[in-house]
């Protein structure tokens, strides 16, 4: 290369650098709005996606984001390109700002040879920094904002769906109820949730259709109908065994029989129901011999007492359909108490046999005496002699009121009896008697005409 040949690749060199600046400046300039518009919208996608997805798959939120990024990227290239400017240019843009005189131009031309390139050349363009800069840092901030920032993802109470049926959750809470303190056993329970579980994985615009309803509705019932024949089970065991406890010793044979019969007969249901109680009170019903309970300790009867009670009492509740209706755990039902019958039977005063009539509940039997029970809801009350007048006598008059009555007198009318017959001479002005002597009609002449002349 000769010598006038030598500076030219620094010369282009020097130009190519000036040309990437002048064109890199176009394409921010052109990037800044998309780019801030393309990150707001990115940022907003992360934020609800966070919200609302219990799991981001960040890999694929990255993906997108990059995506987005690179299109607006080539988009703002491709509206800058125009403006963009050659080495050629670039060099003249050069020689003008040093003030060349064209020489580069007429060396490029083989006219003059090369110039003695500079370490740093002046094309006359500076970088304004806080225009270039803004929109990059603007984007940055809000991108990583909304990945840092706390958010609180949506709970499954307020996603905007399809209620499910009420009948549903009354069941849920029924199992919930049931299942606090092991009143009945978990088998009847678990196999409860999984139908539940089965009817809610249909496709939720078919959980209120016929056939959903129709088997939900089967479902409550056969549950409410396991509920109240545990309940009933539970309270007449508990009263049939109170009974024989109460009376051991003093009831006929006949009762006691009748009793055993009902507690082994509500022992046998509550065995072989679907819903049973849990397995200690079962196992613990299940080893008493009601026939020999003057041999059992009276506590651990009246504790087992009190636990079918509130066993009894949590099946109650769950038959008010999710409104509370239920009796409460250990509360005594009212009509049993009031129906239930003599707690200490043979306590009459007649002895059977003897013709006396006693005052306690006979006991049933061919050799009980003619006692009656004093009512069925329980003992009558004193005479209050209800429709009797009496008349009270006040001493005091001070603090009478008017109206207030005083004093009733029986007496008679005092009746005039004198016979009136036809006055002589037919006079109606005569004084006359009785009512007669107070109101009489004595009209003017003129007032008797207009009479006349109204009443013709």
């Amino acid at each position: 290369m000769s010598e006038k040949e030598s500076q030219k690749p620094a010369w282009r060199q020097l130009a190519q650098g000036v040309a990437s600046k002048i064109n890199t400046a176009w394409w921010l300039e052109k990037l800044g709005i998309p780019l801030v518009v393309a990150a707001l919208t990115i940022s907003i996608s992360i934020l609800i996606a966070r919200r609302e997805l219990p799991a981001i798959p960040w890999l694929n939120v990255s993906i997108a984001a990059a995506t987005i990024l690179i299109v607006v990227g080539l988009i703002a290239w491709w509206l800058a390109k125009r403006h963009f400017e050659t080495p050629e240019q670039a060099m003249v843009r050069i020689e003008a700002s040093m003030k060349l005189r064209n020489s580069l131009t007429a060396a490029s031309a083989g006219v003059t040879p090369w110039p003695d390139a500079p370490k740093k050349v002046d094309d006359g363009t500076n970088w304004h920094w806080p225009r270039l800069l803004t929109p990059l840092i603007a984007s940055t901030i809000f991108i990583a904002g909304s990945v840092l920032l706390p958010v609180s993802a949506r709970t499954a109470a307020d996603q905007q769906g399809t209620d499910e049926p009420q009948a549903w959750k009354d069941l849920q809470a029924d199992i919930e109820a049931l299942a606090e303190d092991d009143t009945v056993q978990e088998e009847y329970l678990e196999e409860l949730e999984k139908r539940i579980e089965e009817l809610k994985k249909q496709d939720e615009d078919d959980w209120f259709s016929h056939s959903s309803l129709e088997a939900t509705d089967a479902l409550k019932k056969a549950h409410r109908s396991e509920v109240e024949n545990l309940e009933r089970n539970l309270r007449q065991a508990e009263r049939s065994l109170n009974s024989l406890q109460k009376g051991a010793g003093k009831l006929s044979e006949g009762k006691k029989k009748q009793l055993l019969d009902e507690f082994q007969n509500a022992l046998n249901q509550m065995g072989n129901g679907a819903m049973k109680p849990n397995k200690e009170l079962l196992d613990q019903l299940g080893d008493i011999d009601p026939g020999n309970l003057g041999n059992l300790n009276k506590e651990q009867l009246d504790q087992l007492r009190e636990n079918m009670r509130k066993a009894a009492g949590k099946c109650e509740d769950c038959q008010g359909d999710g409104q509370g209706q239920g009796g409460g755990a250990g509360e005594k039902d009212w009509l049993d108490e009031m129906l239930e019958e003599n707690p200490n039977p043979g306590e009459g005063q007649g002895q059977p046999g003897n013709g006396q009539e006693g005052e306690g509940a006979g006991n049933g039997g061919i050799n009980r005496g003619p006692g009656t029970a004093p009512g069925v809801l329980g003992r009558e009350g004193s005479d209050l002699e209800t429709g009797k007048m009496e008349g009270l006598e006040s001493k005091d008059l001070s603090n009478t009121l008017p109206g207030d009555l005083l004093e009733i007198i029986d007496g008679e009318h005092d009746v005039e009896r004198e016979k009136v017959g036809i006055r002589e001479g037919g006079n109606i002005d005569d004084a006359g008697k009785g009512g007669d002597r107070i109101w009489r009609d004595s009209l003017l002449p003129e007032e008797k005409k207009a009479l006349k002349k109204f009443f013709k």
